[in-house]
C-alpha cells in the first residue's frame, strides 16, 4: 500500500475514533447529568450567596448558568415528550417567545430585589431559567436562520437598551445593589448584545455559504 494512501486512512480512523469519543462525551444523559451537579453547585449557600451578593455575578453570572443547565437538562428529553412539544413548537417559534419572555423579565431590576427577599419568588426565578434554558435548547434548531434571526433581532435591542436605561439611571434601580455595580451591568449588557449580534451573523454567514457551496457540489456532481 502507498505511503500517503496509508497515512490518509491512518488519518480518518484517527477522526472517526475522536468523533467517537465526543459522542460519547456529549451523550444526552451526559449532559442531563452534568446540568444536574451544575443546578446542585448553584443551589450551595457557599456558591449561592456570594453569587447573589453582587449584581454583576446575580445577572451575568447566575442566570446564563442556569439557562445552560436547563439547556443540559433537556438533551435527556424523551423522544415521546419531544414529539408532543414539537406539535405545539412548530418551527421552534412558541419555544423561543417563551425564553424571550423570561429574558426580558430577567432584565427588570425590581425582580432581582423580590427574588432576593421573598424564597418562592427565587423559586419562580430558578424554575423560569431553567425552563428557558430547555426551550432554547428545544426550539433553536428547529427554528432556522429567519426565525433565529427574528428572535434575536428582538432580544439583543431589548438588551441593550436595558443596558443604557441602566447606566443612565441617576438613582438606584435595585436597591439591593450598588449604583456602580448598576452602570457596570449596564455596560456588560450592552456589549454582551453586540458581542452576540455579531458572532450570530458570522455563523449565519458561514452556514449560508457552507450550504451553497453544498448545493453548488450536487449540482455537480449530478
Amino acid at each position: 500500500m502507498d505511503k500517503p494512501v496509508a497515512a490518509t486512512q491512518r488519518g480518518a480512523g484517527r477522526r472517526r475514533a475522536g468523533a467517537g469519543w465526543m459522542a460519547a462525551a456529549c451523550s444526552p444523559r451526559l449532559q442531563a447529568l452534568a446540568g444536574a451537579a451544575a443546578i446542585a453547585l448553584l443551589a450551595l449557600p457557599v456558591v449561592r450567596k456570594p453569587m447573589e451578593a453582587g449584581m454583576a455575578t446575580h445577572m451575568l453570572a447566575q442566570f446564563p448558568l442556569l439557562v445552560t443547565a436547563g439547556a443540559l437538562l433537556a438533551a435527556a428529553c424523551p423522544d415521546w415528550l419531544r414529539s408532543r412539544i414539537a406539535r405545539w413548537n412548530a418551527l421552534g417559534i412558541a419555544g423561543l417567545v417563551a425564553a424571550a419572555g423570561v429574558l426580558a423579565l430577567s432584565m427588570i431590576p425590581r425582580l432581582l430585589d423580590l427574588a432576593l427577599a421573598d424564597p418562592r419568588i427565587d423559586a419562580a426565578k430558578w424554575l423560569a431559567l431553567l425552563l428557558c434554558g430547555a426551550a432554547l435548547r428545544l426550539s433553536w434548531r428547529p427554528a432556522g436562520l429567519v426565525v433565529q434571526g427574528f428572535f434575536l433581532g428582538n432580544v439583543l435591542p431589548m438588551m441593550a437598551v436595558a443596558g443604557v436605561l441602566y447606566q443612565e439611571a441617576s438613582a438606584r434601580l435595585c436597591n439591593s445593589y450598588r449604583l456602580d455595580e448598576q452602570a457596570f451591568v449596564g455596560q456588560a449588557l450592552v456589549g454582551l448584545a453586540g458581542a452576540v449580534a455579531v458572532a450570530w451573523l458570522a455563523w449565519a454567514a458561514w452556514r449560508t455559504m457552507r450550504d451553497e457551496r453544498a448545493s453548488l457540489g450536487e449540482h455537480a456532481g449530478a
